[in-house]
């Protein structure tokens, strides 16, 4: 079994890979730690940069399970992308972080944890930065 992790690099991001990373240590389950966004000539902020991938690898190298770091840039939304992740690998749980929007934010916004939570077909934890 696998646990799937969505990461940005901002403080509910870090939540969920905390949480992620001690879920699959105390369940011995592989860890896929998912970075994902549409790309294109815009500056995406939800996808991180080359220092933060290497930080993330490091982290992960040094963990007592197998555990991997994706990044996909190619056309798809963020949500497509974890939800074929979802498909392709045996996902116990998709771990996410959330962070508080204004209603207005989430009007104009959308809510992207609400998509998830109504695209995936695995459980979904999330988790609120501290």
């Amino acid at each position: 079994m696998t646990i799937l992790v969505a990461y940005v690099a901002r403080p509910e991001g870090q939540a969920a890979l905390d949480k992620a990373i001690e879920i699959a240590t105390r369940r011995n389950e592989r860890l896929v730690v998912v970075n994902a966004g549409p790309g294109g000539r815009g500056e995406d902020p939800s996808i991180v940069n080359g220092y933060e991938v290497e930080r993330v690898e490091e982290r992960l190298a040094k963990l007592p399970i197998e555990a991997e770091f994706k990044q996909f840039v190619r056309g798809k939304s963020a949500i497509d992308e974890i939800d074929e992740m979802v498909a392709q690998l045996q996902v116990s749980v998709l771990v996410i972080g959330l962070r508080k929007r204004s209603p207005v934010g989430k009007l104009l916004m959308g809510s992207m944890a609400q998509e998830i939570l109504l695209t995936v077909d695995c459980p979904v934890l999330a988790v609120k930065a501290t």
